[in-house]
């Protein structure tokens, strides 16, 4: 959603750029051979880290975008409580009036890492756009800078928060 911040810079990198994959294209399956991909959000559970993984090998360049990415953020305060187990609990037992239990079945919930991890602790990336959401003239800086064949200079424009 913060891409729509850039507004009319939109049109600027529209015609330079192919959207590939993202919650907003009904692909499902990461592509091959991608330019640039920028990871949102911090790595919860099994899939995130299988999709990190094969985002990793099919893209030349990944940035954490954001500060969940870039540090786990607000998701990571569940670290505090130790494991899963405790968050599971809590959303499935203790929140609930009906049937309160563990969801079993395969496939309905994928299985949740004991600790919420930075993208960087789980695939090399190659840069960080910090912020809660990263600054529309961060994002366009990079995208151009990207788009353009030069290498993203970050310095004196990054802010966390």
């Amino acid at each position: 959603m913060s891409l729509m911040d850039l507004d009319e810079r939109l049109l600027d990198l529209a015609p330079r750029m192919d959207l590939v994959f993202s919650p907003i294209c009904d692909v499902k399956v990461f592509p091959e051979d991608v330019a640039l991909t920028l990871v949102e959000g911090a790595v919860c559970n099994q899939e995130h880290v299988e999709m990190a993984h094969r985002l990793r090998a099919r893209s030349r360049l990944v940035l954490a975008f954001g500060d969940c990415a870039v540090t786990g953020n607000v998701t990571a305060i569940r670290n505090a409580l130790g494991t899963a187990l405790p968050v599971l609990d809590r959303a499935y037992r203790d929140a609930s009036d009906l049937q309160p239990q563990l969801p079993y079945e395969p496939g309905i919930v994928p299985p949740l890492l004991d600790r919420v991890l930075p993208l960087h602790q789980v695939i090399q990336v190659d840069g960080f756009l910090p912020g809660c959401p990263p600054h529309a003239d961060l994002i366009y800086a990079v995208l151009d800078d990207v788009l353009s064949g030069r290498a993203p200079d970050l310095s004196g424009k990054l802010r966390y928060g």
